[in-house]
């Protein structure tokens, strides 16, 4: 069951993908409607290349949304809305298409609980590592979703990117190198992402932030050997 880097596992694997499915015809069985999920780009206006690979996921995920049979969907940032109401209305005329009740769509158990075979990177890991500080550095300042490169970190995101360490670390995963993912490993790549994030911020903003502390418990979040439930538990400990 360990999942592959968190940017591998997208909605258009095979077990997400019947999980999606099998959403709508649960919902729409029930006359209720199947709401899509949040696509995590946001705009770059300071760079056009990164701003248009921005907008070309979020309507493919959007075509996805709708051409399943969802009745709506959310995004991450304002300036999104029009793209997918404008995908929306384009394949979605009626309000809803509760009609759709999907009855060829058949969803095994077996296909919910089969994770996609793909590579763990120590890119992969960096990325985890780097959104679980990120993250946690804005939480412990109050603010419950920051932007991180070109995506929007939430919560759910960065509690998917720490439970991947865990799970690497305590299930031995291997890196596409060959290495395997221990907790040395990973707070050695703690230390130099987090000095990255002095040198991206300035000394002044750095030493003012809460970046040492985010590091620290995400440091207690991924060693211990029974996963801590929730990554807000022990961080409001540091905030109450």
């Amino acid at each position: 069951m360990v999942l592959p880097d968190r940017a591998r596992v997208t909605m258009t694997t095979h077990f997400l993908r019947s999980y999606s499915k099998l959403l709508i015809k649960t919902c729409h069985r029930r006359e209720v409607h199947a709401m899509g999920g949040m696509a995590a780009y946001i705009p770059n206006k300071n760079d056009a290349a990164a701003n248009q690979m921005a907008m070309e996921q979020v309507r493919a995920d959007k075509e996805r949304e709708v051409g399943d049979g969802h009745d709506g969907t959310w995004v991450a940032h304002p300036g999104l809305v029009p793209l997918a109401k404008e995908v929306f209305d384009r394949h979605m005329p009626q309000p809803n298409q509760i009609a759709r009740k999907l009855e060829d769509v058949s969803v095994k158990p077996a296909e919910l609980l089969t994770p996609p075979k793909d590579l763990i990177t120590e890119a992969g890991l960096r990325q985890n590592v780097a959104v679980g500080i990120g993250y946690l550095e804005s939480w412990l300042r109050g603010t419950g979703c920051v932007p991180l490169f070109n995506l929007m970190e939430d919560a759910a995101t960065a509690e998917i990117s720490r439970a991947q360490l865990w799970q690497w670390i305590h299930h031995h995963a291997k890196l596409e190198d060959g290495r395997t993912v221990t907790f040395e490993l990973c707070t050695k790549t703690i230390d130099e992402e987090l000095a990255k994030f002095e040198k991206s911020v300035g000394e002044q903003q750095f030493r003012s932030g809460k970046y040492g502390q985010a590091a620290q418990l995400l440091r207690d979040l991924i060693g211990p050997p029974q996963f801590v439930e929730f990554l807000t538990l022990p961080a409001y400990e540091k905030v109450i």
